[in-house]
């Protein structure tokens, strides 16, 4: 599987320790910055990694930054993707088997190096379940249709 990552400033460093796992792991994963010293918008940063997703040329992506919070808000702003904050194991499970989330979102400055690495493999390893979440997606993916012809 190829994966997306992104950053900004506040979690290069959790980003490249991921990166390194992920490809341990044989996962090849091309990065979309931020580069090392650099400075930048995090929402232009989840902009790119949600777009590519939503276009099909990726399955999955990683967003970092200081709290995941705000990466989260701007890739749930692309058409079609539905971005989680993961900070526990049950969160990063239920994002994927309950909301089929393609985006993953994590903070540096909230959690420690072990621990996102645990929660990604979790994430990787879970299948949407379908079940009594599937109306709920497909729901959510109504009202975003619904949104934009209104807009």
């Amino acid at each position: 599987m190829k994966l997306i990552i992104g950053c900004d400033e506040a979690a290069y460093n959790l980003k490249m320790v991921i990166i390194k796992h992920l490809e341990e792991k044989g996962y090849e994963v091309d990065d979309f910055g931020a580069a090392k010293g650099e400075t930048v918008l995090y929402p232009d940063v989840a902009y790119k990694v949600a777009g590519e997703v939503a276009k099909g040329n990726y399955e999955k992506g990683i967003l970092l930054c200081g709290t995941g919070i705000g990466m989260c808000i701007c890739a749930n702003k692309v058409p079609g993707i539905r971005a989680a904050v993961c900070h526990d194991p049950y969160s990063a499970e239920r994002a994927r088997k309950s909301n089929d989330a393609q985006i993953m979102c994590m903070g540096e400055r909230v959690i420690g190096v072990e621990l996102a690495k645990y929660l990604v493999d979790i994430w990787l390893g879970c299948d949407f379940a379908g079940g009594g979440s599937a109306p709920k997606v497909a729901r959510i993916m109504e009202l975003e249709k619904e949104y934009q012809q209104r807009a």
